[in-house]
């Protein structure tokens, strides 16, 4: 039972960690004091050292010599390869849902998040349906492996798209930020069966999207 609890309190610490990391509470290149996050914890070093592994694991925590733990910093370059790598896993699950899922259901879960998009008022929550959007094909792809390995990018790409949409709806940039209509024609796409329209639509999204978050690291980094 003791080491159920302790696991049970590094998953509260980690995703609390993670979530502050993803939703720039914790700016970016910032470094993470154990002795800091033990007093706010109120736990021994273990459970967060523990939980700051997991973080590095998943990329979002560097480790640099006789500094210790830091949240992952990004620069343009940065910015370029994770989103080349995540259109190529994209583009990797939108073929295999498209070839083995239901597109009736998978299109229902579009529309129901595009609804929620378009009502939403905290750019915050239209990040989030846009990861459902995406992760709907990888729902539906029947990979749990490249399901995994999306898992290993997904919290720098939700920094990615917060980044984004705080540069986007914060009025940081001229770009609009309504993407409302790529994700319809995501849609059209999946019940016309039109697999190659998906991955176009959704490239061409990623790729209007991201000189948008670059200017922003650029900007956040002087």
């Amino acid at each position: 039972m003791a080491i159920l609890k302790k696991q049970s309190l590094v998953d509260q610490i980690y995703d609390q960690i993670r979530y502050e990391i993803i939703e720039l509470a914790v700016p970016l290149g910032s470094r993470l004091n154990v002795s800091e996050l033990q007093e706010r914890y109120g736990v021994s070093s273990t459970p967060i050292r523990e939980a700051i592994n997991r973080l590095q694991k998943e990329g979002l925590v560097e480790y640099e010599n006789n500094v210790g733990a830091r949240v992952v910093s990004i620069n343009a370059k940065d910015v370029l390869e994770i989103q080349e790598l995540a259109m190529t896993l994209h583009t990797a699950a939108i073929r295999l849902a498209m070839k083995r899922g239901d597109h009736q259901a998978m299109a229902a879960e579009i529309h129901s998040e595009i609804k929620d998009y378009k009502s939403a008022k905290d750019f915050k929550i239209k990040t989030q349906c846009v990861h459902n959007i995406v992760g709907t094909f990888y729902k539906y792809c029947g990979n749990s492996r490249l399901d995994l390995n999306m898992g290993v990018i997904k919290g720098l790409q939700l920094i990615l798209r917060n980044i984004y949409g705080q540069a986007v709806y914060g009025g940081a940039s001229t770009v609009a930020g309504d993407n409302a209509e790529d994700f319809e024609k995501i849609e059209a796409a999946v019940l016309a069966g039109n697999t190659e329209a998906v991955i176009d639509v959704l490239e061409q999204n990623e790729k209007r999207a991201t000189p948008v978050i670059v200017e922003a690291v650029n900007a956040m980094a002087q």
